[in-house]
C-alpha cells in the first residue's frame, strides 16, 4: 500500500476513538482487500444530506469529500433536491468524476437516491404506501457474479414517538408530562407511514431474496431500533422506563434481515451508535436540536441486509462528528463506539453507517 494513502486515512480517524480499529480498516485504500479467494467486498455507506446539502456552507464539497475518503461502492441517500434541474445526487457523481472516481446515478431524481460504482441493471422507485412523496428507490447491481438488490429509504419524519418519554409530542411540542407508557408511544408511532412503508418493503423484497439475491436496506427511518430500547437502556436518556419493540426495526428482524451495526455491536449501552442529532460543529447549533430540554440521542438511520450463503458482514461503523445533542448542548459521545469522523466539511445532522460485505460468487452463476 502507497504510504501517503495510509497516513491520509490514518489521518482521518477521531483519535479519541482510535481503539476501534474497524474505523482503520474501513478507510484505508487496499486495507480491505480479499484474503477468501475470489472474494469480492463491497461497502455501503448511508448518509441523510440534511436537506439536500442545504443547511450547512460548503455541505455539498463536504459530501464529495466524505465520499471520496471513505470510498463506497455504494451510496445511499436521502433527502434529496427531487425534481430539481440539477439535482445533487448528479451534481456528486460529477465532481466525484473529475477526482478520478466514477459513480452512476439511480437518474430518478427523488428524494431518495443511490450512486454506484457498479453500473444500474434496472432502478425503480417502490411507492409501498400512500404517502407519495417518500418512495424507496430500488436498484439492482451485479457483484462477483451475485445480483445485489439495493434500497434507499426515508420513512416518515411525522409522528415521532421517541419525543412522548422525553415529553415533548410527536410533532415536537412541549408536553404537560412526559408519555411512557409503550402503548401510547406505538400508538402515536403507528400514526406515521412508517410501518406501512417497511411492510411495503418487505413485499416486494421477498421476490429477491426468494431468488437468492443479496438485499441491503439502508436509510433515515425517523424511528429507533427495538434493540436500543429494552431494560438495558430504559433509565437513560430520558427514555423514562419506556421499553418500546418498535415496529420498523422489529418487523425486519422478524422477517430475518440483519441490522449490521447491532450485529456487530450488540451492547445498546456500551455503542449505542448515536446517528442523530449529530454535533456537528460546522452548523449552527441551533439548528441541531428540536428539543433543548431532552437528551433526544437515537440510532435512526440504519443499513440492513437480508443473510444470504456466499454473504459476509464484514465490518461496520457509524461515520461522523464524535459527538451528538442532547439537552441544547454539543457532548463528546463517550462510548465505545466504533465512529469514523473523515477531516471533511460534516454536511448533516445526521450521522451515517458505512458496512462492508463481503461477497463470494454465487454456487450457480447466472447465464
Amino acid at each position: 500500500m502507497d504510504l501517503t494513502v495510509w497516513i491520509d486515512s490514518m489521518m482521518m480517524i477521531n483519535m479519541k476513538l482510535a481503539k476501534q480499529f474497524v474505523c482503520i480498516l474501513l478507510l484505508a485504500s487496499g486495507a480491505l482487500s480479499c484474503t477468501q479467494e475470489k472474494s469480492v467486498d463491497l461497502k455501503v455507506l448511508q448518509l441523510n444530506t440534511w436537506i439536500h446539502g442545504k443547511c450547512v456552507p460548503g455541505a455539498a464539497g463536504g459530501l464529495a469529500d466524505l465520499i471520496d475518503l471513505t470510498n463506497p461502492d455504494v451510496v445511499l441517500l436521502c433527502e434529496l433536491d427531487a425534481g430539481s434541474q440539477a439535482p445533487l445526487a448528479q451534481q456528486l457523481a460529477g465532481e466525484l468524476e473529475k477526482r478520478g472516481k466514477i459513480y452512476f446515478s439511480d437518474g430518478k431524481n427523488l428524494q431518495t437516491g443511490i450512486l454506484s460504482k457498479y453500473a444500474f441493471e434496472n432502478v425503480s422507485a417502490l411507492l409501498p404506501t400512500a404517502e407519495r412523496h417518500r418512495p424507496l428507490v430500488k436498484a439492482q447491481i451485479t457483484v462477483n457474479g451475485r445480483t445485489a438488490v439495493i434500497y434507499s429509504a426515508h420513512l416518515d419524519h411525522l409522528h415521532y414517538a421517541p419525543y412522548l418519554p422525553r415529553g415533548y409530542n410527536g410533532e415536537g411540542r412541549k408536553l404537560d408530562a412526559p408519555v411512557a407508557h409503550p402503548d401510547s408511544i406505538l400508538a402515536e408511532n403507528r400514526a406515521s407511514w412508517r410501518d406501512e412503508a417497511i411492510q411495503g418493503f418487505l413485499r416486494d423484497a421477498e421476490a429477491e431474496t426468494d431468488k437468492g439475491n443479496l438485499v441491503i436496506i439502508g436509510g433515515d427511518f425517523n424511528e429507533p431500533s427495538h434493540l436500543d430500547w429494552q431494560e438495558d437502556t430504559k433509565n437513560i436518556r430520558d427514555h423514562r422506563g419506556a421499553v418500546v419493540n418498535w415496529d420498523a426495526s422489529q418487523a425486519l428482524c422478524q422477517a430475518g434481515y440483519i441490522d449490521v451495526y447491532r450485529r456487530l455491536f450488540p451492547n445498546a449501552l456500551t455503542h449505542p451508535g448515536f446517528t442523530w442529532p449529530a454535533g456537528n460543529t460546522f452548523a449552527r447549533l441551533e439548528d441541531l436540536y428540536p428539543e433543548p430540554d431532552a437528551d433526544e440521542r437515537d440510532r435512526i438511520d440504519f443499513i440492513y441486509y437480508y443473510p444470504q450463503p456466499g454473504v459476509t458482514l464484514f465490518d461496520a461503523c457509524i461515520t461522523g462528528p464524535p459527538a451528538s445533542v442532547a439537552y441544547g448542548k454539543i457532548t463528546p459521545d463517550e462510548t465505545a463506539d466504533a465512529i469514523l469522523a473523515p477531516q471533511c466539511v460534516w454536511p448533516s445532522d445526521h450521522k451515517g453507517n458505512l458496512a462492508v460485505f463481503r461477497i463470494l460468487p454465487p454456487a450457480h452463476p447466472r447465464i
